[in-house]
């Protein structure tokens, strides 16, 4: 290693799929070290390498303990569950490691807990770490301001089969983006969905479509119809890499950093 900053990360969810490319990015990346993995008490990754999946070897073992995974850590990246991420939270609070969160579904009073932790740590939350998702936020931003009036907004996302919540996370925070910047609020103006004689479009609405199948990544598409024209953001991911590596970006940036809640709009200077 060089004198450059060693960024410590440990890893919860380690053996499922975004686990296994978060490992593979930290072991690729020259300024991180694999410093714990986390699974569930009970799963039959406890006590494996979590690199043996990328024919490596860390010398470290996928623990349930979260004391022992914590121990020697600067940051925890978590893409589990809103109940398994709250309970990280709570322990990462008490030791002052920091946290990069990427779990979705989180209820409105959930969202809060997170936000009082960030008293005392600091976090990055995002429903999306990729880079490119968060470069299309800001369009989305751009184009609802100029396509404020004459266009109706659908928002399109497709995710594979075994996805729990709907919308995306990050489907729901393009409509969040696209509301703010139209100065209404999505709880107000989202229709999550239609059947039968629903009446003719609200044209002050916001519509979501959801889509469920297969091995799809992740795809997102905003579509602003007019009369005559229409115009279409999209993302699509082809790997979780992309999130793995924004991950690592925004470990980075929270290296001294102060106790707060950010997010990749931060990271990446957007704001």
């Amino acid at each position: 290693m060089s004198d450059a900053i060693l960024h410590r990360i440990c890893v919860a969810g380690a053996s499922g799929r975004m686990g296994h490319m978060l490992v593979e990015a930290v072991s690729q990346a020259t300024d991180c070290q694999l410093s714990g993995a986390l699974d569930v008490p009970g799963s039959p990754a406890i006590g494996l390498d979590p690199a043996a999946s990328i024919g490596l070897s860390s010398g470290i073992a996928i623990t349930s303990d979260l004391l022992t995974a914590l121990r020697n850590t600067d940051v925890l990246i978590d893409f589990t569950r809103p109940e398994g991420t709250l309970a990280h939270l709570q322990v990462c609070r008490q030791l002052g490691v920091n946290l990069v969160i990427g779990t979705t579904g989180f209820t409105d009073a959930q969202k809060a807990e997170i936000a009082a932790a960030a008293e005392d740590i600091a976090i990055v939350m995002a429903p999306n770490m990729s880079v490119g998702v968060n470069v299309t936020l800001k369009l989305l931003e751009l184009a609802a301001k100029a396509l404020s009036t004459g266009y109706d907004i659908e928002i399109i996302e497709a995710h594979h089969r075994q996805k729990v919540d709907a919308p995306s996370g990050t489907a729901l925070k393009m409509g969040e983006v696209v509301a703010d910047a139209l100065g209404r609020d999505l709880k107000d103006c989202a229709v999550y969905a239609r059947e039968g004689i629903i009446g003719e479009r609200d044209p002050s609405s916001i519509g979501f479509a959801t889509i469920r199948g297969g091995d799809i990544v992740g795809d997102h598409t905003v579509l602003f119809a007019g009369t005559g024209e229409r115009i279409e953001i999209s993302h699509k991911s082809s790997s979780r890499i992309s999130y793995a590596r924004g991950s690592l970006r925004a470990a980075r940036f929270l290296h001294g950093r102060k106790a707060g809640l950010y997010d990749m709009a931060d990271v990446l200077n957007l704001k």
